[in-house]
């Protein structure tokens, strides 16, 4: 009896959980792609798309964090092109796979440090700054290599993309890695705690003695970091430095965070949230392939998705102000 009542708290609780509709409709597109194609359960193909999302996630889990602040960037792929090309090149020159990663890990700081200086130095809203520093890093690059791919001449990189550690994937691997931790980081901090508070009232937090400017630059600074490291597995998958790399990428990336149950508005949400919707996007891009649906229709999925998000985003800002007015009433009563 105990044991059957601890199962039916712990389901109850999974219920009630904000990520356990995506859970549901994850597992719901899968068994219907399963159905459709009989090659979507395949060990090889499971891999496949687990391997294509890692550069997501990661790149997921950087646009969370900037989200949660209360802002936003538009600036992800065109920096993973500016900084994977930049971070060949360097790899080229030098004939270290070390410098070239250093490279492009500082190139992702030093837009972090730029875009941030613009929305909070500047006062920038960070929808347009990130739109302008986005065609300014996909020119440069266009400019610096005249459009023309950079390929790798270093040997032993691609395994950073392509590699395995027994049957996972090592960029599967990184991107568990970098989820765990900044779970944990948004969880269990300060700075974490932070990161919410400065999203959800930025004038209450300025109130409470926080230093909004310094916490949203030091958020801008990490997730364009992490957008830098998904272009190092981006990068070394290609076997080259594409400057178109990225494309369309930002949209793909906002579009699983909201879909994923962070508010747009900032403030609320869940990492593990913004992950499932990332590997919603991935199965369903995966299953049109399968299915040998011509590649214009996966665009307009993915603005179906994003039309989708926006309005989860917008019912569930709804739902929590309706509740905290009914909870505000009861209060009075």
């Amino acid at each position: 009896m105990d044991q059957q009542a601890g199962r039916s708290n712990a389901f109850s609780n999974l219920l009630r959980m904000d990520q356990s509709a995506l859970l549901i409709a994850l597992f719901v597109i899968c068994g219907i792609l399963s159905f459709l194609s009989p090659v979507f359960f395949s060990s090889n193909n499971i891999m496949n798309i687990l391997r294509q999302a890692s550069p997501n996630l990661i790149a997921a889990t950087g646009m969370a964090l900037i989200i949660l602040s209360g802002e936003i960037d538009l600036s992800v792929g065109s920096l993973q092109a500016f900084a994977g090309v930049l971070g060949v090149m360097a790899m080229n020159r030098t004939g270290s796979i070390f410098m070239g990663v250093v490279v492009t890990l500082a190139v992702g700081c030093g837009a972090g440090f730029f875009n941030g200086f613009l929305v909070t130095k500047l006062k920038l809203n960070s929808l347009i700054a990130t739109l302008g520093t986005m065609a300014i890093f996909r020119g440069v690059i266009m400019v610096i290599t005249q459009a023309v791919s950079q390929p790798i001449r270093v040997k032993g990189f691609s395994e950073i993309g392509m590699g395995s550690i027994g049957i996972f994937p090592i960029p599967l691997l990184i991107a568990i890695l970098l989820i765990l931790f900044f779970y944990f980081v948004l969880n269990n901090t300060i700075f974490g705690r932070y990161i919410y508070a400065v999203g959800g009232n930025k004038d209450a937090s300025t109130l409470a003695g926080l230093s909004v400017t310094r916490i949203k630059l030091m958020v801008f600074v990490v997730g364009n970091i992490l957008f830098a490291v998904s272009a190092v597995i981006l990068t070394s998958r290609l076997d080259s430095g594409q400057p178109i790399a990225g494309s369309g990428m930002e949209m793909t990336v906002i579009a699983a965070v909201i879909l994923g149950g962070v508010s747009l508005s900032g403030g609320s949400g869940s990492l593990i949230g913004a992950i499932i919707g990332v590997l919603i996007l991935n199965v369903l891009q995966n299953g049109l392939v399968l299915m040998d649906v011509n590649t214009f229709y996966h665009d307009i999925v993915r603005g179906v998705v994003i039309i989708v998000a926006v309005y989860l985003d917008v019912q569930r800002k709804a739902s929590a102000e309706i509740r905290l007015l009914k909870e505000s009433q009861a209060m009075l009563k």
